[in-house]
């Protein structure tokens, strides 16, 4: 299998490929985190960004597939970002409280002139009964400081969480079947 570069310092991303056996050195883009444009819409700034980290780290390999990924979330049309701390964090996840928001991964990759990318949309229902205790207890694990929305899916935020609907690894921050399905239009087969 030929060995592509994951543009991305997600631990996360860095498991699930690991775990399907794909092959892969990590290059971390130099440019600092796209920000959203005033009046962008969510769905035009992920891509964005996510085709961004993949072009600044394909553009010094340009015979390599580079994959990359962008992941947010979306409240009533509000992205929410990374918290800029604990009380940041804290008020992200009153928000979320019994409410239903949007996760959007959009996946990119790359090699030369052909790029190609996936959309991936998974709506996360929060319960409705979390005491604002528990948001405490939960942020100073120091679990949300590092995550879109301020929570881990993956982690003690599961906790949080009464369903979802779409993709689990959309969530997480990479969608596996849309990596899958991407990285088999460069001619790597993960399957």
């Amino acid at each position: 299998m030929e060995k592509i570069i994951l543009a991305s310092s997600s631990p996360r991303r860095r498991e699930l490929l690991t775990h399907v056996g794909c092959e892969f050195e990590v290059i971390v883009p130099d440019a600092a985190e796209p920000l959203p444009a005033v009046g962008e819409d969510a769905h035009d700034f992920v891509r964005r960004s996510a085709a961004a980290k993949c072009s600044a780290v394909s553009t010094a390999h340009p015979d390599r597939v580079v994959l990359a990924a962008d992941t947010i979330v979306v409240l009533d049309g509000a992205i929410l970002g990374k918290p800029r701390g604990a009380d940041d964090a804290f008020a992200m996840l009153k928000r979320l409280v019994g409410r239903t928001h949007q996760v959007m991964s959009c996946v990119a990759a790359r090699r030369g002139e052909h790029s190609a990318e996936r959309l991936s949309i998974t709506d996360v229902n929060f319960r409705g009964d979390i005491t604002d205790d528990e948001l405490r207890r939960y942020v100073a694990t120091g679990e949300p400081l590092d995550k879109a929305g301020a929570y881990g899916i993956q982690g003690l935020g599961s906790l949080l969480v009464r369903h979802i609907d779409g993709d689990y690894f959309g969530v997480v921050g990479l969608p596996m079947a849309d990596t899958a399905s991407i990285l088999g239009e460069f001619g790597i087969e993960l399957l």
